[in-house]
C-alpha cells in the first residue's frame, strides 16, 4: 500500500522556522485536510511532501524508501495551485494531455486519459478551446484535469477552490474527492476554512505556526480537539474562550456564579477554560434551551451578512462571537443578554489541554 510519511520534519529558512517537527502518515486512497489560517505552514508543508523543498531535518518517506533528497522530477506527484496555472496558447485537450506527453506515452492512451479526465470534470465539450475562452471555475478544472490524467501517487491541491465563486467552490468541493478517489492517490487539500474540511471529510491536520497540533479523522478532530489551539484553528469565528473557576459543585464566570452543569459537572475544584463556538453563544434563552446560563455583555461590534449577524461583545474581559440566524442589530457599547448552554462547552486545563467536550450528538455539533 503506498504511504507517504513524515517522520520529524523541520524547516527552517534564515531565523524562521517554517515547520516545526512533523510527524504524519498519509495513506492510499486518503483525503487528508492541511487546516489552518495563512502563514501556518500548509504550503510549505506541501512542498516537503513534493520534494519542491528539502527539509532542515527530518525524513521524508514514500512506500518505505526514504525520497528526503529525491527531487520533485522523480517522484510521483501532481499539484494543484489556486491560481489558473495552464499554457494560455495551447487548447484544454493539449494542457491536459501535457504530462502524458513529457512522460512520452502512446497516443492512444492519451487520448483515452483525455477524454475520460475532462468527462469527470465535465469539461469534455471545451477541449478544443484555449483556457483564455474558459471561465475561472473551468480554467480550474481543466488544471485539476491535467494532474488526474497524470496518475500520480501524490496529488496535493492548494486551495485549489480560494479563487472560484461561491456556487463553482459547492460544486466541486463535491466533485473532488469523487473524482480522485477513483485514482487511489493520497490526495492532500489545504484550506484556510473549517467548513471547507467538515464539508470535505477524510482526515484533518490542524496547523498553527508551522506545527500540527492534531491529526486524524475530521469529526473526530472538531468534536474531540486534544487542546485549546487545535479549538481555536478549527473553528471560524475562533472559539469564544473565558478563564472559570470551579469549586464545590459551583462555577464562577467572570462576576457570574452558576451550578457547574453540563461538561463541568464532576470537575475537581480548581481553574480551567472553557470554550464555546460563536453559533453556541445565543442572543435568546429559547435558543440556550433548559439550563441555560444568563450573562451580560456590552456590545462592541455588528455584522450582518444577510440571513445571519455577527454580535462582537465584551464580557469580563473577554471579546466574545455570536453567530445568530436573522438580522440583529444592537447598539453598539450597549447592554446585551448573553446565554450559554452548558452542554455546549468545551473543557481545558489551564495549560490548554482538553479535560471534557460536548457529548457527541446532533445538539453538540
Amino acid at each position: 500500500m503506498t504511504t507517504l510519511e513524515m517522520r520529524n520534519v523541520t524547516k527552517v529558512v534564515g531565523r524562521e522556522t517554517h515547520i516545526r517537527d512533523v510527524s504524519m502518515t498519509l495513506e492510499r486512497g486518503t483525503l487528508n485536510v492541511l487546516l489552518g489560517p495563512t502563514l501556518s505552514g500548509k504550503t510549505s508543508l506541501m512542498r516537503l511532501m513534493a520534494g519542491l523543498d528539502a527539509p532542515t531535518s527530518g525524513q521524508v518517506i514514500m512506500d518505505g524508501t526514504d525520497v528526503t533528497g529525491l527531487p520533485v522530477q522523480k517522484r510521483s506527484v501532481a499539484m494543484v495551485y489556486q491560481q489558473f496555472i495552464n499554457y494560455p496558447t495551447l487548447s484544454v485537450w493539449e494542457n491536459i494531455a501535457s504530462p502524458l506527453k513529457v512522460a512520452r506515452r502512446p497516443k492512444a492512451e492519451i487520448e483515452e486519459k483525455v477524454r475520460h479526465a475532462a468527462k469527470l470534470l465535465r469539461i469534455e465539450k471545451m477541449l478544443d478551446r484555449t483556457p483564455l475562452e474558459l471561465s475561472g471555475g473551468q480554467q480550474q478544472r481543466t488544471a485539476l484535469a491535467r494532474a488526474l490524467v497524470k496518475g500520480a501517487d501524490l496529488v496535493l491541491l492548494d486551495e485549489p477552490l480560494a479563487n472560484l465563486d461561491y456556487k463553482l467552490r459547492e460544486e466541486l468541493r463535491e466533485e473532488l474527492p469523487r473524482v480522485f478517489a477513483e485514482t487511489g492517490a493520497i490526495m492532500v487539500y489545504a484550506t484556510t476554512e473549517p467548513a471547507e474540511a467538515l464539508l470535505l471529510g477524510g482526515n484533518t491536520a490542524t496547523l498553527h505556526e508551522g506545527a500540527v497540533t492534531q491529526f486524524g479523522p475530521t469529526l473526530q478532530v472538531y468534536r474531540k480537539p486534544h487542546d485549546k489551539l487545535t479549538a481555536a484553528v478549527f473553528s471560524d469565528p475562533p472559539m469564544n474562550f473565558i478563564d472559570v473557576e470551579v469549586k464545590g459543585g459551583r462555577v464562577w464566570i467572570g462576576e457570574s456564579v452558576t451550578p457547574a452543569r453540563g461538561s463541568l459537572s464532576g470537575l475537581r475544584d480548581g481553574g480551567y477554560t472553557i470554550g464555546f463556538r460563536p453559533n453556541h453563544l445565543y442572543l435568546t434563552p429559547e435558543e440556550a434551551g433548559p439550563g441555560h446560563i444568563e450573562l451580560e455583555g456590552i456590545v462592541a461590534v455588528t455584522e450582518i451578512t444577510g440571513s445571519e449577524s455577527f454580535v462582537h461583545a465584551d464580557y469580563a474581559n473577554c471579546r466574545w462571537v455570536a453567530l445568530s440566524h436573522g438580522i440583529h442589530e444592537p447598539e453598539i457599547d450597549a447592554p446585551v443578554r448573553l446565554f450559554l448552554d452548558p452542554d455546549r462547552f468545551f473543557v481545558f486545563e489551564r495549560d490548554g489541554s482538553l479535560v471534557a467536550a460536548p457529548e457527541t450528538k446532533a445538539k453538540a455539533a
